[in-house]
């Protein structure tokens, strides 16, 4: 479709989320930056480009392999990760999707962020495809706890109740997402969505844009919020080239919700 300006397209989508019934949002690092987070690159890309102390590429001081190896490796920029995410709350992108799951009941949120932020402002039906940083297992008895953050925390931290080896509950560079959070993602869309989003996220990995081509199949629509370019601007409906707090509360001021 012919090229729309910015507020002609605010208003195309908000229509759109006035006529539909259920919602998919697909998010990524994008959509906490203005919690103050970094938009980072995969998990750890607060280092860019360079390598960590250990002179690896974070990625690979980040996979499972350094973890079962030489896991105080792992744990230590796992600990820087979690000292950059320490206090922060959700803000209004976060807000304005549980609101809209509120308002639109059976939507579902796809995050790659591992901040928890989408579970503290209200979102219960949520699929956190690579896991919950603050929710530490077991490696050896499966035990899992909930902790505020890592402050006072031995790194490595042992399990209280075996003392095996603790991890954080996300997936490192390297491991299989969870099954069982690939399974509900593909019942849900064979249960079919009105509208999709993917806000703040490059769509770099196959499962993330997953939904946008699953959607173009089904003659679904599609949006894109992101100021920057992504694997998926060319193939959606609607690009919104704004963050995601502004764009998700100027859709929600023309659907006469109040911004958040």
């Amino acid at each position: 479709m012919p090229p729309m300006d910015q507020a002609a397209t605010l208003d195309a989508v908000a229509r759109l989320i006035h006529g539909a019934r259920r919602l998919l949002f697909v998010t990524g690092a994008g959509v906490s930056a203005d919690s103050g987070l970094p938009t980072y690159r995969g998990m750890g890309g607060l280092y860019e480009d360079a390598p960590t102390d250990e002179g690896i590429p974070i990625e690979e001081a980040l996979s499972g392999v350094v973890f079962q190896r030489r896991p105080e490796i792992t744990w230590k920029y796992l600990a820087q990760i979690e000292r950059t995410c320490r206090g922060a709350r959700p803000n209004p992108a976060h807000q304005a999707i549980a609101e809209f799951q509120r308002s639109h009941p059976g939507s579902l949120v796809l995050t790659q962020n591992v901040d928890g932020l989408h579970r503290a402002a209200g979102s219960t039906d949520l699929i956190e495809i690579h896991g919950a940083l603050h929710r530490l297992i077991c490696t050896e008895c499966g035990r899992q706890r909930q902790v505020a953050d890592f402050n006072g925390l031995q790194i490595p931290p042992a399990c209280p109740a075996c003392g095996g080896l603790l991890r954080p509950d996300v997936v490192l560079f390297g491991e299989e997402l969870p099954a069982a959070g690939l399974l509900r993602l593909e019942h849900a869309l064979a249960a079919g969505f009105d509208l999709v989003f993917t806000i703040g996220t490059r769509a770099a990995f196959p499962y993330v844009a997953a939904p946008v081509h699953w959607a173009r199949r089904a003659g679904v629509p599609t949006v894109e919020i992101n100021p920057d370019a992504s694997e998926v601007s060319d193939l959606v409906d609607y690009r919104i080239a704004l963050g995601a707090a502004q764009a998700l509360g100027e859709l929600l001021a023309r659907l006469g919700s109040k911004t958040i």
